[in-house]
């Protein structure tokens, strides 16, 4: 039975910032002099990214940490006001020992700001699908920036207004490529068809990621916590999922198809990317091997899992590749041997939202979809293990 998207969805913060501009607020919480504040700056200019969104963005008069003049936004687009903005979370360092915010604070942002953004990434993706929330029969929530329970599930079920029978499965601490695995369990639950009204073969899924990164900006110089808070970003992305027959929206809103999936745990790879819980909220490690890493070992595993759909590299379409940073979109058009423009939509959310984790990709599906690019398209995203998630789209 065939899977399509009836609809996708996005949504991120209010406020964003120009990336200089967060360097100039963050330098304070990791550099102890002149040379590291200098190498700090250089590694924000060099992430690739130009504006990032953060639930902890605020209007007003700034603290001590530094303020200017931000574009207000809603869903994504970057337009609006300009507002002064600042933020009071994250407070300086009070001695060299000083992480910030302990790890239990950071969950309380998240259980307050985490359900507000899913439920508007869903909203759209529902009306974009023209299905009613009480027509979904399942739902599927990812993300590894926060614990809570009850969770970003339940929130949904009732801010959205769901039925209080959908089946619910969570999706958690897989990192960026934790959709591809969502998306998975999705295609496998609209085959399964409904359980309730829809009937057999017609079941409806609600995917939904949401990612709050800027909560765990790490204090401290380290070069690749430093890295990591210069890309990392917060949003939601959305999905419906409907087997064939189940109705909402029109035959030519319904044309990309969850084709394949396939993963692949690149050997003697475990400590290449890592993501923990500390103290003073989640760490995460980039060894500067994994672009060598994915040059090595993702045409060959690649070549192999397209020839069992009787495809090969050159016959893909369009690609969206999660934009982890830019050395990892170059190891992957290097490896693959792709044409320079492969990627400009990977890059064009890296560089107006940053990596906002899980749900990137979606924003990546959602330039493709809106501009009918050619297919078969297929889909990559990387995390800790270091593990490949391939998703195909037809």
């Amino acid at each position: 039975m065939t899977v399509s998207i009836l609809g996708l969805g996005t949504a991120l913060p209010q406020h964003q910032l120009p990336q200089g501009t967060a360097a100039a607020m963050s330098s304070g919480f990791c550099c102890d002099d002149d040379a590291q504040t200098k190498r700090f700056e250089s590694l924000y200019l060099r992430s690739g990214v130009q504006s990032r969104h953060s639930v902890l963005l605020e209007t007003g008069a700034g603290n001590g940490n530094g303020h200017t003049d931000g574009n207000g936004s809603g869903s994504g687009e970057g337009t609006g006001k300009a507002q002064d903005l600042s933020q009071s979370f994250f407070l300086p360092r009070r001695s060299d020992g000083d992480m910030g915010p302990g790890t239990e604070e950071r969950m309380q942002r998240y259980i307050a700001a985490a359900a507000p953004l899913a439920q508007e990434s869903s909203q759209l993706a529902l009306k974009r699908a023209a299905v009613a929330p009480d027509a979904i029969d399942h739902l599927v929530t990812v993300s590894c920036t926060g614990f809570a329970a009850p969770g970003v599930d339940i929130a949904l079920i009732e801010r959205l207004g769901l039925r209080r029978d959908v089946s619910r499965t969570h999706v958690g601490f897989m990192g960026c490529h934790g959709v591809f695995n969502g998306l998975r369990v999705g295609n496998a639950m609209a085959n399964q068809g409904a359980g309730g009204a829809g009937g057999a073969g017609a079941g409806h899924v609600l995917v939904c990621a949401v990612e709050l990164c800027s909560l765990h900006f790490a204090y401290g110089w380290d070069v690749g916590r430093v890295v990591a808070n210069a890309l990392f970003a917060d949003g939601s992305g959305a999905v419906v999922l409907g087997a064939t027959g189940s109705g909402g929206a029109a035959d030519s809103e319904r044309g990309w198809q969850l084709a394949a999936n396939g993963s692949c745990v690149v050997p003697e790879s475990n400590g290449a990317m890592t993501w923990n819980i500390t103290d003073n909220g989640f760490a995460m490690t980039l060894s500067p091997q994994i672009p060598a890493l994915i040059r090595q070992h993702l045409k060959p595993w690649l070549e192999g899992w397209l020839a069992k759909h009787e495809l090969t590299v050159e016959q893909v379409g369009s690609w969206a590749v999660h934009p982890g940073g830019p050395r990892i979109l170059q190891s992957v058009e290097a490896a693959l041997e792709l044409p320079d423009d492969a990627l400009a939509d990977s890059r064009a959310v890296l560089e107006g939202y940053g990596n906002m984790s899980s749900p990137t990709i979606l924003f990546i599906l959602d330039r493709l979809r809106n501009r009918n690019a050619e297919r078969p398209c297929v889909a990559l995203g990387f995390g800790p293990g270091l593990a490949i998630e391939a998703m195909l789209l037809r």
